[in-house]
C-alpha cells in the first residue's frame, strides 16, 4: 500500500500581511503538491479575499477537520467563522488575532498527531512556541541557536542558568541527529561576556558545558562571540549556541543577508518559517518573494522525512538475545556449602545402611 505524502500544516500569518500570497504562489506550480500536501489553517473568506487580490486562480479545498485532509489538493481547514477586516498593509490587532488563532488551531492539531511539519505563516512574533521549544536560525550549512530568545537584554542574565543551557542545548543536540541527520554533532557555545571571562562563564556556562560532555556530546567553548565570528571558527562546527537573540542573528545575518529560514527546535513535528515578517509595505502589490518561503517548506519537509527514518529503528527495538554476565561470586560462596552438607549427608545414608543389613 502506498504511504501518504508528507502532510504540512501551514498558517496564515498576519491577514493585513504578505502570507495568503507566498502560500498561493508557492502552490501555483502542480509539481509542489507533489512533495507534500499542504493543510492551510486560516479563512476560506479571506484566502478568497487575497485570491481575488493577486489575481491568482489557484484552486483550495475548505474543510472543517484534519480528519478530512486529502492528497493531491490545497486543503484549507476554517480556524473562525467571524468576519475579519481586511486592509492590506495595515498592522491592525483583528489582523494579529486572526493569525493567532490559525497558529493556536494548528499547534492544538499537533498535539492530536494531524500532520507531519509545521511551516508557519509571516506573523508578528510567534513567541508561545519560541518559549517551549529553541529558535534556530539557518542559512545552509550556518546554524545558531539562541538560548534566551523573545526577552530583553536586560533579562538575559536573571533568566540564564546552567539548567536553561543544558536544557536549550539538549534540543539542539536532538535536533541536529533527528531532523538533520548529523551523526555526532559538534556544538559550538558562546560566552555572555566579551572576554568570556566573567561569573557567567564560570558558573553557569562552563559548568553546562562541562556535563554535555560528560554525557557524550561534543559541545565546546565558551567562546568570545566576537573572536569566534570575527576569525570564523563557525566552519569548525554543526551549530552555534548564543545567549541572547542579537549575539547570534545579528552576525549570521551579515554573514548571510538573505536565503536563510527560522527553525523552531523541540516540538513535537519539524517546525520552521522564511525570515521575513508580514511585509506590510508591499502587502497586496504582489511583489513578495515567495523563495525564502518556499525554502523553509523545503526545509520541514526534509527534516519530517528525516525524523521518521530516524525514529523507525527505535520504535520496536529487538529484545535481547543474550543474558547479561553477572557476578553472582556470593551465590556461589554461599551455596557451596549446602552442596557440601548434601553430599555428606548422602554418604552418611550410604554408611548407615550396610550396619542396618548387618
Amino acid at each position: 500500500m502506498e504511504e501518504r505524502k508528507i502532510r504540512v500544516a501551514i498558517t496564515h500569518g498576519n491577514t493585513n500581511g504578505i502570507g495568503y500570497e507566498l502560500i498561493f504562489k508557492t502552490f501555483a506550480e502542480p509539481e509542489m503538491l507533489e512533495l507534500c500536501t499542504p493543510v492551510v489553517y486560516g479563512s476560506p473568506k479571506l484566502a478568497t479575499y487575497h485570491r481575488k487580490a493577486l489575481g491568482t486562480e489557484t484552486v483550495f479545498s475548505i474543510i472543517s477537520s484534519a480528519d478530512e485532509v486529502r492528497d493531491g489538493r490545497i486543503n484549507l481547514i476554517t480556524c473562525f467563522d467571524e468576519e475579519v477586516k481586511v486592509e492590506l498593509g495595515n498592522p491592525t490587532e483583528e489582523a494579529k488575532k486572526a493569525g493567532d488563532k490559525a497558529l493556536s488551531k494548528a499547534v492544538a492539531d499537533m498535539k492530536n498527531g494531524a500532520y507531519d511539519a509545521l511551516l508557519l505563516g509571516p506573523l508578528e512574533t510567534n513567541a508561545n512556541l519560541e518559549a517551549t521549544g529553541l529558535q534556530l536560525l539557518m542559512a545552509g550549512p550556518l546554524r545558531v541557536a539562541v538560548a534566551t530568545s523573545g526577552m530583553a537584554l536586560k533579562d538575559v542574565v536573571e533568566q540564564l542558568n546552567t539548567d536553561l543551557i543544558l536544557k536549550k542545548a539538549d534540543m539542539l543536540f536532538t535536533m541536529l541527529k533527528r531532523d538533520l541527520r548529523v551523526s555526532n554533532p559538534r556544538v559550538a557555545v558562546l560566552a555572555l561576556n566579551p572576554k568570556a571571562d566573567g561569573v557567567e562563564e564560570s558558573e553557569m556556562i562552563a559548568p553546562a558545558i562541562q556535563k554535555l560532555v560528560a554525557s557524550g556530546k561534543q559541545a565546546y567553548g565558551p567562546y568570545s562571540a566576537s573572536d569566534f565570528f570575527g576569525t570564523e571558527k563557525y566552519h569548525s562546527f554543526d551549530a552555534v549556541l548564543a545567549m541572547y537573540h542579537d549575539q547570534g542573528v545579528a552576525p549570521l545575518k551579515a554573514l548571510a543577508a538573505t536565503e536563510n529560514i527560522v527553525y523552531v527546535a523541540g516540538l513535537l513535528v519539524p517546525c520552521a518559517a522564511s525570515c521575513y515578517g508580514p511585509s506590510f509595505d508591499i502587502a497586496g502589490h504582489n511583489e513578495a518573494d515567495a523563495d525564502p518561503f518556499r525554502q523553509a517548506l523545503y526545509a520541514v519537509i526534509d527534516a519530517a522525512r528525516n525524523r521518521k527514518n530516524y525514529d523507525a529503528p527505535l520504535a520496536n527495538p529487538l529484545p535481547k538475545l543474550y543474558h547479561e554476565k553477572r557476578d553472582e561470586s556470593e551465590k556461589v560462596r554461599f551455596a557451596i556449602p549446602k552442596k557440601r552438607e548434601g553430599r555428606e549427608n548422602e554418604k552418611d545414608v550410604q554408611q548407615e545402611q550396610p550396619q542396618a543389613e548387618e
